[in-house]
């Protein structure tokens, strides 16, 4: 399956492919998708078209921090997921295990993985039991609780079916069901009983052929588990005779006499003992055959599947019947219909879901078609003939049947049928050229497809970017978006070496673009073109696939853009104190408008981390709610937290969320102080009624609060009040006229005043977003703030006539331009008064390494300013298992480092955790007698980190560093005196 020769040349898997296979009757669509966490989307997009999946879990290093991103992505999606533990050779034959210590390795990773699932299912089922608690009337609250599910059984469970034990590599697997038809008719027990006593505490005795459980056996017996006696002894016992010298070799005929195996002689002669075990194990035990039953026994066909995961597919949206054409909701609610019973009848609307785009060579595509005519494959659908590149649609039919040169609808995510001709610019018409069943690398073209099939579609490479859904009618549901686990956050600038290539480089990144779901490519401000990946690995691979396949030319490529935050220095409780309105200046920032009309005062606190967070994490419900999208918020909660109950108000979910976050903060401060937990609870609960705007982009995690209209009362100025209009959106505080102006306006030129401050809301708002999008350590976005800007209007000092105030306006500039500029500079300066603290990303990091190489990790670690969270010893190996936190901008290279300091015995894996603020100061200047004692003056201190990674950013962005030009002021001397 993995045919690319990056994925060759790695041994690691970058793109999911699709083969499909019939197993006795049935059709199985097998889709292999990447373990690596650069390549993470790739199991998104995979998740999407599948009804359950295969955990794939190594036997030697267990549960990964991509076992939880995987078990976490079913989740979301609603599969139904079987667990297949990988590499039991490596614990006979590298660790040297005993079957018992085997048996009890295996037994703790499927309890860790259980307990993966369970955290899941908790997460509902308190949600669902919050919910209902919640609800409108407080009747039959005990009778409603009985139909929550709290299913407290185990998810994968061996004596299920639904765990299988494997080595790949050997080409052999089983599960308990095979062990337990063999026993079955030896020892005189039915196939099912002995199926639920070879998983766990069960003992046999042979004397009275009885199955006792743990607590019946003697304390000094030496009785094993039945799978340790039945299941693992006799696979140790095959290993040892076929790999040791002194081995018996007689039991590979006795296995092979008692299953009836048909092994060629030859293959029994070959000198090499490995491949003798390979052929024996893998006609013994195939692990084709164990793979594909338990798929076709432990997970649902797709009718059943379908009907289950339709909330998660298509969620119900809360429609208006006000002006809403009854009979497109009608059919949309017959195709949801169609959907959830998987119809697969030609009269059933038919409807598919893509969720990618793959680039395929041209010579790749089958030359013949069904009939045997010769295909034209060198026709790209960008019409450019030279095109050496196809793109194909990675699909999978929900409903109807999909016939090759059908015309169907590509509907976009924010499709509304309801809506009419407002969403022409979200629906296109498309014909398709040709369907194809996927073989791995091969394509096999088909006339028609069934629901519940997945396929490859040629002819949408111009009609979609990355994913969309197809359907037959126009009035139907679009999909929900799919959910990723990490974000893009690997950026690089590229140009062409040649500049007169770059007009193949912009047609190579759009290719690139198309071609894989997760990458991002943009424009900066600067006029680069930067180019988004998850990891290192992911962007090696873009930049390999631009340079061979899609631009075709020689590229630069810059160091690593690391983005940053800013934000200031103390806690939240401390910095709400000292938010008053007072006059003393350390206070406050004030700036003035040129033209003297308009003072700005700002004052800034900290925000509490965890609303920081909950703001960060929420940005697409936050734009949603804000700009009155709220059909499109319910996908959007639906992915970010798909535990959350149909019937709940988006807004009232993220109400909850930012309500929590304060009151974690609260509850962690009231275990010091109670009374000013109570002070800080009442104030807080006064700001989150005062919510003006979110920035940057509307949507960022810091807040501009409305002023407070006593602080500034002057009969001759008026104040830009604004109104919280985004704390209404929220639910925080009802609607109210706080931007309205006061009743006692009863001069003619006050009133105009109180008019003019009303029409001047906008500037502050655009300052304000200026701001947090640029700080001033760096020109990154601000992180964490909130700011109360108080702007006071001061009326004309004398009557102009029109010329003379047109040439005042040329002077200084528009007076809302002024007004932003200022708010922008005020807020900026604030900032800088409060003490700048950068905030850097961080990723999780968990490595495993040998207890000889550990001094040299910690090594690499000290190198790359890790902070090391955990450290032990995993049970039963010689491995250390290490977690720590490694900041995004030391990341780059260290894999590299890892491999080269510990000879390739250290393993590590990266995934984006949080925003951590570095604590140093990048102003640091020595005051006190302690640190003038240790640093002089000044001038012998080195700069900081902090200071580092800011002149860093600015050298990039290309703006103005204060640094020596001459670091060590020494006379030139020259090698050879000249006369």
């Amino acid at each position: 399956m993995d045919f690319l020769d990056e994925e060759q040349r790695r041994a690691i898997t970058m793109k999911s492919s699709s083969i499909s296979l019939h197993y006795k009757d049935y059709s199985v669509n097998l889709i292999d998708s990447p373990g690596h966490m650069d390549f993470c989307s790739e199991v998104s997009t995979a998740a999407r078209l599948s009804d359950g999946g295969l955990v794939l879990v190594d036997a030697v290093e267990g549960v990964h921090i991509q076992t939880h991103a995987v078990l976490r992505q079913a989740w979301i999606e609603k599969l139904t997921p079987c667990l297949v533990l990988n590499k039991i050779d490596r614990l006979i034959c590298e660790l040297k295990m005993s079957p018992m210590e085997a048996y009890n390795r295996l037994v703790k990773i499927v309890h860790e993985v259980n307990g993966i699932m369970s955290a899941y299912k908790s997460e509902k089922y308190l949600s669902d039991v919050d919910s209902i608690r919640a609800g409108p009337s407080g009747e039959g609250e005990d009778e409603n609780l009985e139909f929550i599910e709290d299913d407290e059984e185990d998810t994968f469970q061996p004596q299920k079916g639904n765990v299988a034990f494997a080595c790949a590599l050997d080409g052999w697997g089983f599960t308990i069901h095979e062990f337990a038809e063999f026993y079955a008719t030896k020892l005189g027990a039915s196939s099912a009983a002995l199926q639920k006593a070879l998983w766990g505490p069960r003992y046999f005795h042979p004397k009275t052929k009885m199955i006792t459980v743990k607590k019946f056996v003697d304390a000094g017996s030496r009785e094993r588990p039945m799978f340790v006696q039945f299941v693992l002894e006799p696979l140790w016992q095959v290993y040892q005779s076929a790999l040791e010298p002194d081995g018996n070799k007689g039991l590979l005929e006795k296995v092979i006499k008692s299953f009836n195996l048909n092994v060629p002689p030859r293959e029994l002669l070959n000198k090499d003992p490995k491949a003798v075990l390979q052929s024996v194990m893998s006609r013994w035990l195939p692990l084709s055959d164990a793979i594909l039953s338990m798929v076709v026994k432990c997970m649902p066909d797709p009718i059943a599947a379908q009907s289950f995961r339709i909330s998660r597919l298509i969620p119900k949206r809360e429609v208006l019947l006000d002006g809403v054409d009854s009979s497109a909701l009608a059919e949309a609610d017959l195709v949801r219909m169609s959907i959830e019973v998987c119809d697969s009848s030609p009269e059933a609307p038919c409807v598919a879901f893509v969720s990618k785009m793959f680039a395929v060579s041209s010579k790749l595509l089958p030359q013949r078609g069904l009939n045997g005519e010769i295909l034209s494959n060198f026709s790209d659908e960008n019409g450019n003939s030279e095109s050496d590149e196809c793109f194909l649609a990675f699909a999978r039919i929900f409903s109807g049947v999909l016939c090759s040169g059908q015309r169907v609808f590509v509907l976009s995510a924010l499709y509304d049928p309801l809506k009419g001709e407002s969403m022409q610019k979200h629906i296109q018409v498309a014909e398709l050229h040709s369907l194809y069943l996927m073989m791995g690398q091969g394509l096999k073209p088909v006339a028609s497809a069934k629901a519940g099939n997945v396929v490859a579609i040629r002819g949408l490479g111009q009609h979609i970017l990355k994913s969309a859904t197809l359907s037959s009618t126009k009035n139907c549901w679009p999909f929900s978006s799919m959910a990723f686990q990490v974000a893009p956050t690997l950026r690089v600038a590229i140009e062409p070496s040649d500049p007169a290539d770059t007009g193949a480089l912009m047609k190579g990144l759009k290719l690139l673009n198309r071609a894989d779901p997760f990458v991002e490519v943009t424009v900066s401000s600067r006029g680069e073109h930067v180019l988004a990946a998850a990891g290192e690995v992911h962007l090696e691979r873009c930049i390999k696939d631009l340079k061979e396949r899609f631009a075709k030319v020689s590229l630069e490529v810059s160091p690593p853009l690391v983005s940053y935050r800013e934000t200031i220095e103390g806690e939240a409780s401390n910095m709400l104190d000292n938010l008053k309105s007072s006059t003393r200046s350390s206070d406050y920032v004030e700036k003035m408008t040129p033209n003297g009309r308009c003072v700005v005062r700002v004052q800034v606190m900290k925000l509490p981390s965890a609303l920081t967070t909950v703001l960060d994490k929420s940005t697409d419900l936050l734009g949603d709610i804000i700009g009155g999208k709220l059909g499109q918020s319910a996908s959007n909660l639906e992915t970010e937290k798909s535990n959350i109950v149909q019937d709940e108000s988006p807004i009232e979910v993220l109400k909850k969320r930012i309500m929590g976050a304060v009151e974690s903060d609260i509850l962690s401060l009231s275990k010091k102080d109670k009374d000013r937990a109570e002070k800080y609870k009442l104030k807080w609960q006064k700001f989150l009624k005062r919510i003006w705007a979110l920035g940057p982009r509307q949507v960022g995690p810091n807040i501009l609060f409305t002023p407070d209209s006593k602080s500034l009362s002057n009969d001759s100025s008026a104040l830009v009040r604004g109104s919280p209009h985004v704390s209404e959106r929220l639910g925080l505080v009802e609607c109210s006229g706080t931007g309205e102006m006061p009743a006692d306006t009863s001069s003619e030129e006050l009133s105009a005043l109180y008019r003019e401050a009303e029409s001047l809301q906008n500037s502050v708002v655009s300052g304000f977003q200026l701001a947090t999008a640029a700080g001033p350590l760096c020109d990154e976005p601000m992180w964490g703030l909130a700011f109360v800007v108080e702007a006071c209007i001061n009326p004309l000092a004398e009557k102009f006539d029109d010329s003379e105030s047109n040439q005042q306006s040329e002077q200084y500039a528009i007076f809302t331009g002024q007004v932003m500029t200022a708010v922008k500079d005020a807020c900026r300066a604030a900032v800088l008064q409060k003490k700048p603290r950068l905030v850097e990303a961080m990723y999780f990091c968990e490595l495993n390494t040998p207890p000889e190489y550990l001094g040299s990790m910690y090594a690499v670690l000290n190198q790359k300013r890790a902070q090391v969270l955990n450290e032990e010893m995993q049970e039963g190996f010689a491995l250390f298992s290490v977690q720590a936190y490694v900041p995004v901008s030391e990341s780059f290279g260290f894999a590299e480092d890892l491999r080269r300091k510990t000879a390739g015995a250290a393993s590590a894996l990266l995934v984006l955790s949080h925003w951590e603020e570095l604590s140093e100061d990048p102003f640091f200047v020595p005051k006190t007698e302690e640190e003038i004692e240790e640093f002089g003056d000044g001038s012998s201190v080195l700069p900081n980190t902090a200071r580092k990674l800011i002149d860093a950013v600015r050298r990039r962005k290309g703006l103005p560093v204060e640094e020596k030009v001459v670091q060590f002021a020494t006379k030139q001397r020259t090698r050879a005196r000249k006369v």
